[in-house]
Order: C-alpha cells, then sequence, then structure tokens
C-alpha cells in the first residue's frame, strides 16, 4: 500500500486493544463512587469522543458528555462536581487547554484518567490514572474511538445495561480488528487513489453524516482536510442537511456522504438518494462495502473507526497528489495564540 507502514498500524491498533485490563481497572475502581464521567479534549482528538457520547445515547442511562477544555475550564458543567471521572486524551500530551484542564480537576479533587498517545508527558505526570498507547496522526482515530468504546461498554456492563456474553462478544471482534482494519485499507486503495486524482484541486467539499458517522465527518473536515491540507469543508449532519446548507448545493458542489451501519442508515440514505437531483459530483463512502470477519452487531458500533481507516489511505493519496505532506502547518504550533 501506498505510504503505509503495515507494521506500525498493527501494533497501534492492537495496543489500543490491549488496553482493555488497564481501562476495565480504573473503571472498576470509580465506578460505585463517581455520578458520571466527561470527556474534555481540545481540538480533533477530543472531537472524536462525540462518537462515544453518541454510542451510550441511546444505550446507557448513565451520564456521560463532552465537552471542550476551554470552554469548561470558564464555565464548568453544573453537574460536574468530585463525584466525576474526567477523561482526557491527548495525542501529545502536552496541549496547553489540556494542561490547564488536568490542573483544574486536581485543584477541585476531581480525579483524572488520561488517554495518552506518547511517553513521558506532562499530562502523564499530572493526571489520577493514564493509559498509554503510542499513536502518530495516522493511526490515532482507531485507538481513540476504540477506548471510548471500551470506557463505555465497561460501566454499561457492571451497570447491568448489557449481558456478560455481549460484552464478552464484542471484544472477541475487537481482537480481530487490528488485522481486518488492515484488510479495509487495502479495499479502499483504488477508491483512494481516484478520490485524489479527481479532487486534488477542488478548493470546498460538503461532507455530511449521520449518527456514529458524523463525528467522523466533522473530525475529516476540520481537522485533515481543513487543518492539515487547507482545503475548506462544510461538514453538515444529515438529519439538518434539508436545511441551511441544502441551497448551497449546486451542480459541480462536491459532497461527500459518510455512511456508517447504525440506526442512521436510513436517515443518510435520504440524503444519497436525493443528491443526484442537485449535483454531479458526489462521493459516497460507506462502510457496508468492506468486507470484514467481525460480526454485524459489532460493525454496528464501529463505522467510525472504519471510516477513519479508509480515509487515512484518502488523506495518504490526496497529500501526495496535492505536494501537501500532512505535517505542513501554517500556525499550528508554530506561532504564539
Amino acid at each position: 500500500m501506498f505510504n503505509f507502514d503495515k507494521n506500525r498500524f498493527l501494533k497501534t491498533q492492537t495496543g489500543a486493544v490491549n488496553q482493555k485490563d488497564n481501562i476495565n481497572t480504573v473503571i472498576d475502581e470509580l465506578l460505585p463512587e463517581i455520578d458520571n464521567i466527561f470527556f474534555i479534549g481540545s481540538g480533533g482528538v477530543g472531537i472524536l469522543f462525540d462518537s462515544t457520547i453518541e454510542f451510550a445515547r441511546t444505550r446507557s442511562a448513565f451520564p456521560f458528555q463532552r465537552v471542550l477544555a476551554a470552554e469548561f475550564i470558564a464555565s464548568p458543567n453544573k453537574t460536574f462536581s468530585s463525584k466525576s471521572l474526567v477523561v482526557i486524551p491527548s495525542l501529545s500530551g502536552t496541549t496547553k487547554e489540556t494542561l490547564e484542564l488536568v490542573d483544574f480537576c486536581n485543584k477541585k479533587h476531581v480525579k483524572t484518567l488520561a488517554l495518552v498517545g506518547s511517553p513521558n508527558t506532562p499530562l502523564e505526570k499530572e493526571a489520577t490514572y493514564t493509559v498509554y498507547n503510542d499513536v502518530l496522526d495516522d493511526t490515532s482515530s482507531e485507538s481513540y474511538y476504540l477506548q471510548g468504546l471500551m470506557i463505555v461498554l465497561r460501566v454499561m456492563l457492571k451497570k447491568g445495561e448489557i449481558t456478560t456474553e455481549k460484552y464478552d462478544s464484542y471484544f472477541q471482534d475487537f481482537a480481530k480488528l487490528p488485522g481486518e482494519l488492515l484488510k479495509v485499507k487495502q479495499q479502499a486503495e483504488p477508491m483512494a487513489k481516484e478520490f485524489a486524482q479527481k479532487f486534488q484541486d477542488t478548493p470546498y467539499h460538503i461532507i455530511t453524516g449521520a449518527g456514529d458517522s458524523f463525528t467522523e465527518a466533522y473530525y475529516y473536515g476540520m481537522c485533515i482536510l481543513e487543518e492539515m491540507q487547507w482545503i475548506k469543508t462544510r461538514p453538515v449532519q444529515a438529519a439538518d442537511f434539508f436545511h441551511g446548507t441544502l441551497e448551497l448545493v449546486e451542480k459541480g458542489v462536491s459532497v461527500i456522504v459518510f455512511e456508517g451501519e447504525d440506526f442512521s442508515r436510513p436517515i443518510v440514505d435520504r440524503v444519497r438518494h436525493f443528491l443526484p437531483e442537485v449535483t454531479d459530483t458526489i462521493t459516497v463512502i460507506d462502510t457496508k462495502d468492506y468486507q470484514m470477519d467481525i460480526s454485524d452487531e459489532t460493525r454496528k458500533i464501529i463505522s467510525p473507526i472504519v471510516l477513519a481507516t479508509i480515509l487515512e489511505r484518502v488523506s495518504a493519496y490526496l497529500s501526495d497528489q496535492r505536494k501537501h505532506p500532512l505535517t505542513v502547518r501554517r500556525y499550528y504550533k508554530r506561532i504564539p495564540y
């Protein structure tokens, strides 16, 4: 595969799966004494946990929330207390807002769980608990999506919201996931190359999805196409597609449709079937098109992970076609702000 380190990818995703016991130890210890769990991050890694909240929304009565770090510090949620657990994801472990957040929580005597992707970071040193999995930008999404699922599933198990058999079946599939995702990448290669050749000069995309898949639409638009490629995007929830942004769609306007395998398929399908009436530039990325040796039940909850794996291939080809490396920035971590 083009510009791809197979061994590093497998190591990262296997590492994510292998954090099960570490995550379970923290949740099992704290759950009897906490009333809620906050996922609080900054930028892309924070966005990824929107998927966690969406997963929990229709499956668990336990209060999970996702909040932006800077906004939370300025005005904490009313339900935040010493009986909260704050989960802080950070790839670098050095982000200004996350370090301020862990200090804020420590002063409030609130326990924190850092999910870090780099070793020996300031965040790791300050957090109450740390789960570490070595990741880089191109492998981080799958790892963080999976860790969010693992946290929620453990809470659901301990609260009696999921059976042991169902819980174990998910993790049997998770153990196979690194290898199955590698197969997905191989299947995505032709599409990714074709997309990059076709859209290398396209200045603007509307990206849509719903349910679990909207998180990846938001993340990919903001953090990859905009930040890493300087391409303008408009992520829009498919449930809201026929309001507002609809009026911007016309012939020649690129619309990218992300479709997963959860309850949201009919919502996305409505947009997917309508688009040919108003534009001739449509790309559909549907996780159902990709073969995996994973149960249908597990496939329903891992659509964002599969989309992230597919889209990494798109990013690799697009950055090459545009002669714009994914590491190039104008402002991010280059100037003070």
